[in-house]
């Protein structure tokens, strides 16, 4: 077939191009500079054609390829007519595809399904990494599960891998800005590039991904009724994330456009570093889901070797095009129209290597309970049961000592104001170590981080400079947890400064009841006490 790779020598349009003519289809190469397109053409043994995607298209429709695939970007700019180069394709008679990473502009793509269905023509938007690789990826790792918790996909490449401008305006578009995202059930908003996760990806190689919302994170939660589905990206050097940290801390503050000249400037900024760090890059899935009463977590995992990471985003194309009279006509995400084992053979002659392992997975309170989590009714098991981030809502009860030093204990540690009846929000977020516990009553608001405590039995709760050690008793179905021991600033206290704790969880009338209680020490008397009810947030 013939084929117009639009951007055809740029970072992920030239790969394309390279493995489409390995497989034999008529390419041309299609960019502005004629000199750029006529000099990657020359190596590969393809065409090439001078044409700017903004400019008359007399030129494309003289060609008359039978395919076009736009990997121009980036996408999220394609404002004022966001699908004209579909449209075009579709009255040329041609089929369309593009790399797309943008979540609108890929998840709106299906507003042309009837007119390409009317004209029996294919138009795929986000054929590339995500969602082209990622959904195939999790289509296999979601079989045989009965309910899917979460969906977890990060995409870190090597330093040394080129950056594509495209990419990098993506990207930066979205550092300190805010999108919805479906945790717990429910669409929330979280800022571009924070809550950080580390990944493995091989022995001895580890990076850290922040979010950045891509097609999956509109698309997924309904294509595999996930309650939760998040994404991350990371650059492999530790001071160019901080640069990113600082640019979205500032754009929370003053919120500036990212405009083409400041995405020049940091990527020359980062060419400068190219010489650091490895070419080594990788692509990391992760499923956690319910199978039968079992919990299980399933994972893939793609290292890309000797710098060919930046072929990756092309092979779902490749793959597209060698089973193209199997995919029915219509304007759609591509989500699940190749399959995993397709993608594999799609990245054969490639240094890729690929390793899914799946296994049992317990939420952290049920490897902190040991045997004990057995013991426990399921309305307590539900509110420990945290694999992104759930949301529990109810009311409580505050009561607080008069004594002076009890209430700057109490202001000290955040502890909300005494009522009668207030509304009580709590939320829990699961992190690479721990679990962060953010309770609010009725506004006032106070977090903890909770972990696994080194001896089975017990955890810890750290509140900033403090940290506590509790044993987690059964009894009767009744949770408790007396606190221990005890540290400040990693200083061991003795136990004559420990506070005294009575907590309780409970279920009473079919719901979740918790009743704790904090005294301080050496008899200055009742710091806090709240007690009420919770359930999921609905």
């Amino acid at each position: 077939m013939k084929v117009a790779v639009l951007g055809g020598y740029g970072v992920f349009g030239g790969r394309l191009a390279d493995l489409l003519v390995r497989d034999g289809h008529q390419v041309v190469v299609v960019g502005r500079s004629l000199a750029k397109a006529e000099a990657l053409a020359g190596q590969l043994g393809c065409a090439a054609l001078e044409w700017d995607i903004h400019s008359d298209p007399a030129p494309l429709v003289a060609l008359s390829p039978d395919v076009v695939i736009d990997a121009v970007g980036p996408f999220q700019t394609y404002v004022e007519d966001p699908y004209r180069m579909a449209r075009l394709s579709l009255k040329m008679g041609a089929d369309y595809l593009d790399l797309s990473g943008s979540a609108a502009f890929t998840s709106g793509i299906s507003i042309l399904d009837a007119e390409a269905k009317r004209v029996g023509r294919r138009v795929l938007s986000g054929v590339s990494s995500v969602p082209g690789l990622s959904s195939a990826v999790v289509a296999d790792l979601v079989l045989g599960l009965d309910d899917v918790l979460l969906i977890e996909s990060a995409i870190l490449p090597g330093n040394r891998a080129p950056r594509g401008a495209s990419v990098m305006a993506s990207i930066m578009g979205q550092l300190g800005r805010e999108a919805q995202v479906w945790r717990g059930g429910k669409w929330r908003a979280l800022r571009g590039w924070r809550a950080a996760r580390r990944v493995t990806l091989a022995p001895g190689l580890e990076r850290v991904g922040r979010f950045v919302e891509v097609p999956d994170i509109r698309l997924f939660p309904e294509a595999f009724e996930a309650r939760s589905v998040m994404f991350r990206a990371g650059m492999e050097l530790g001071f160019l994330n901080f640069g990113m940290r600082m640019v979205a801390a500032v754009r929370q503050v003053v919120p500036f456009e990212i405009t083409p000249r400041r995405v020049a400037v940091f990527r020359w900024l980062a060419q400068l570093t190219e010489r650091f760090g490895t070419d080594r890059g990788g692509m990391h899935v992760e499923v956690i889901g319910r199978q039968g009463e079992q919990m299980r977590r399933h994972s893939w995992t793609l290292v890309a070797e000797a710098g060919e990471g930046p072929y990756i985003p092309a092979v779902a194309a490749r793959v597209l095009m060698r089973h193209f009279e199997e995919v029915p006509p219509g304007a759609r995400p591509c989500v699940r129209d190749v399959s995993l084992d397709q993608m594999q053979a799609g990245w054969a002659d490639l240094e890729v290597t690929t390793q899914r392992q799946d296994g049992f997975w317990q939420p952290q309170f049920e490897i902190a309970f040991g045997e004990k989590w057995n013991d426990l009714p399921n309305k307590i098991k539900e509110l420990h049961c945290v694999a992104d981030l759930e949301v529990f809502t109810g009311e409580a009860r505050v009561t607080r000592d008069g004594g002076l030093l009890a209430q700057w204990v109490a202001r000290l540690f955040g502890f909300p104001k005494a009522t009668e009846c207030c509304a009580v929000r709590v939320t829990k977020t699961r992190t690479d170590k721990d679990e962060i516990w953010e309770r609010d009553f009725a506004g006032q608001r106070f977090l903890s981080r909770c972990r696994l405590a080194p001896e089975a039995g017990r955890f810890r709760e750290r509140f900033g400079p403090f940290q506590f050690e509790m044993d987690l008793t059964v009894m009767d179905g009744v949770v408790g947890m007396p606190v221990r021991k005890g540290w400040f600033l990693g200083l061991r206290m003795p136990r004559w400064l420990l506070p005294i704790s009575e907590t309780r969880e409970f279920v009473a009338d079919g719901c979740f009841h918790f009743d704790v209680s904090l005294a301080a020490p050496l008899g200055v008397g009742a710091i806090v006490r709240y007690q009420g009810w919770l359930e999921p947030e609905q």
